[in-house]
């Protein structure tokens, strides 16, 4: 394939050693980037094979000439596809500006070093003279670089998918976007006036319906359909002399080939941002609708059953004093028993709203938990909390999920654990934040399903919001220690 691709760029020459393009560097580059540097020696035997080939030729380069320039050829492809390794990463799409940034980066280093060694060792050869070396060094570089830019994100971005790529192409949509391409393209390079800015409304429009595999395919199209109507010796590039028809050419070539493939790329991002920003919102009310669903759990737990056994307790009492002989003790009893409950369905109210008023954490993190374990006071499990009075190097979302968390614990403690205290601790470091709950309760196995319970998840979840470490420590019989971990954070502006 190398050496197929070296034949194909040496039939669209301008000139008897001049080409505007030379695919085998993206072919080369692609290659070692998708399957690895150990394939090397293909590149190799394909580089020896279009350099013999060119030895055949009449009035061809010295040997030594010929080897530098194998040599040069080289090590562009195998420090291309090493650059691309570590500034893209495997299997990139290209479908983000950083990914063809970073493509443009590792092809120009990799085109500069086959443009410099062949430029010297031609002129070591006496195949180009000293004035000459500019020019030479810049056609070289100019056409490795538009071969690479147009071979190379096609094979890219063809690869990583072909299947969606070729169903994304293969819609009226996909096929009149090409057929317009190439319309364009020979319209644009085979007319005498100055049109050959007509070819990029056809790739804008590519960029934005059908992505960088739709890109990249049109790119080699029209830069194809340029390339091969100028070698024909026809068409406004080949009007202008030879050093200006390459160059305008190449120019023509990356401009086009660099343009579609950083709007492509833009457009990609911005799909993908909009996307991202739709399931955000879709998992955040499906957390809504949960907390809604938890709240209600709770209210019905707590609130509501005291409430209805105030109801029953009321109800005794009004029969007591409608009786003939009303029971003093029974009655006193049935009151108090009414007051305990109306003070307990007090108290839950009461944590409810602090909970989901609209002060949230207010002052920080320990201020407002101390004021929630205060809420709790009377309770069966006495709640102490322990922390630093300055500010947490947190950022405020970070406070709050930390709030959430300890309250979810102390929750499931009031609730599950049968404990009687509970120790809530917050250390600061500058590197991070660490929250500690701490009961005497039951415990409990946290690799155990806990159906119908979603606390732990509840936790889970707000840990990983905001890149925590959350470790369960528990065992029936043993209490349980609810640890996490923070990354300490800048706060910014409150936030």
């Amino acid at each position: 394939m190398y050496f197929g691709a070296a034949l194909l760029g040496q039939t669209l020459r301008y000139t008897a050693s001049v080409s505007a393009i030379w695919p085998p560097v993206g072919l080369g580059i692609a290659a070692l980037y998708t399957f690895g540097l150990r394939w090397w020696p293909g590149i190799f035997f394909g580089e020896l094979l279009v350099n013999g080939h060119l030895l055949l030729e009449a009035g061809h380069p010295p040997v030594g000439s010929v080897a530098g320039q194998q040599l040069g050829n080289m090590a562009e492809v195998i420090v291309g596809a090493w650059l691309l390794r570590r500034l893209i990463g495997p299997r990139a799409r290209l479908d983000t500006a950083a990914q063809v940034s970073g493509m443009l980066v590792a092809v120009g280093t990799a085109t500069c070093i086959s443009a410099t060694v062949g430029t010297i060792s031609m002129l070591s050869g006496g195949v180009i003279e000293l004035s000459g070396v500019p020019t030479f060094w810049r056609t070289w570089l100019l056409g490795d670089t538009a071969g690479a830019l147009v071979v190379l994100p096609l094979l890219l971005t063809w690869g990583a998918d072909p299947d969606g790529a070729w169903r994304r192409m293969r819609t009226l949509e996909g096929a009149a976007v090409v057929a317009l391409v190439a319309v364009l393209a020979s319209v644009a390079v085979l007319s005498d006036a100055p049109l050959t800015y007509l070819t990029f409304p056809a790739l804008i429009w590519a960029a934005f319906r059908l992505g960088p595999p739709g890109v990249t395919l049109c790119t080699a199209i029209m830069a194809g359909i340029t390339i091969g109507v100028t070698a024909d010796r026809v068409g406004a590039f080949y009007s202008q002399p030879i050093d200006n028809r390459t160059l305008s050419t190449q120019l023509y070539v990356l401009v086009a080939a660099l343009t579609s493939l950083f709007l492509s790329a833009v457009v990609a991002e911005r799909r993908r941002s909009a996307g991202e920003l739709a399931e955000s919102r879709r998992r955040e009310q499906e957390r809504a609708l949960e907390e809604r669903r938890r709240i209600a759990r709770e209210l019905h737990d707590s609130v509501s059953q005291a409430l209805f056994s105030s109801v029953l307790h009321t109800r005794a009492a009004q029969k007591a004093l409608d009786g003939e002989r009303a029971d003093d003790d029974g009655l006193r009893r049935s009151l108090g028993t009414i007051d305990e409950l109306t003070k307990r369905a007090q108290n839950e109210m009461r944590r409810f709203i602090f909970e989901w008023g609209p002060e949230g954490i207010g002052d920080g993190l320990v201020p407002a938990f101390s004021r929630h374990a205060a809420s709790l006071s009377g309770g069966p499990v006495s709640v102490r909390v322990d922390g630093p009075s300055e500010p947490l190097p947190l950022t405020r979302s970070a406070e709050s999920q930390l709030f959430g968390i300890a309250r979810e614990a102390v929750a499931n403690c009031l609730k599950h654990a049968q404990a009687t205290a509970a120790d809530v601790r917050v250390t600061a470091t500058p590197k991070q934040v660490v929250l500690e709950v701490v009961d005497d309760g039951r415990g409990f196995d946290p690799e155990a399903a806990h159906t119908g319970h979603f606390g732990l998840e509840s936790m889970r979840s707000r840990a990983d919001e905001i890149g925590a470490d959350l470790h369960i420590i528990s065992a029936p019989g043993r209490g349980t220690v609810v640890r996490v971990e923070v990354p300490a954070e800048v706060r910014r502006n409150g936030n």
